[in-house]
């Protein structure tokens, strides 16, 4: 993590810290976390990202909102019981569901990369928009109080009231009270995906 300037970070993909699943079936990439030393019974919130390579339960996380997104592969079925069964994609909207409910996972076809944000539900509320940029760029006017810049694939400039940064796959930007502050996204490559999460204390 490197701050750049007041209220902003850049989480490179490099330095995202890697550790076990809570039920240990597999790994995940914390990108970020507040508060900074939380573990997973602790935190507010928790913005990560996790390779599945297999079928298999989610971890359960008592009290704690969820959305997930998929980064890469076929996708998968999450099938939460009584006949529902939701299908994700990369070309799916981002899917939003209690972390406390069980639920079990089915891959489509091979090993998927998803991006996971998680809210305490009591202290945060959060949502997640998937944007793919085109040959024109994205301008935005930043008015959370918190927000995480994700570039999903491919590449993608950030031009933050003057300020500029280049993301490359899987880095992001953390801004701490941004808004209202003009936001500008180019797309660095043909491919360049961008995902916003929005975080706000209750």
């Amino acid at each position: 993590m490197t701050a750049t300037r007041d209220g902003v970070e850049v989480l490179r993909a490099a330095a995202h810290r890697r550790m076990r699943w809570k039920n240990g079936g597999g790994e995940t990439l914390e990108i970020a976390v507040s508060p900074a030393d939380a573990t997973l019974d602790t935190m507010d919130w928790r913005i990560s990202m996790a390779v599945v390579a297999q079928h298999g339960p989610f971890s359960l996380f008592a009290g704690i909102d969820r959305t997930l997104c998929i980064l890469d592969g076929a996708g998968m079925e999450l099938d939460f019981g009584s006949g529902d069964v939701r299908t994700v994609t990369i070309d799916s909207a981002p899917l939003s569901f209690a972390a406390d409910v069980a639920l079990q996972a089915r891959l489509l076809n091979g090993p998927i990369t998803d991006l996971n944000v998680m809210t305490r539900r009591d202290t945060y509320r959060h949502r997640v928009h998937r944007l793919p940029l085109g040959a024109q760029p994205s301008e935005f006017t930043l008015k959370s109080p918190l927000l995480l810049l994700l570039c999903g694939n491919g590449g993608v400039r950030c031009d933050i009231d003057g300020a500029q940064w280049q993301l490359d796959a899987r880095d992001a930007l953390l801004l701490r009270e941004p808004g209202p502050t003009p936001l500008r996204l180019s797309a660095a490559s043909a491919d360049a995906m961008i995902y916003q999460v929005f975080l706000e204390a209750k």
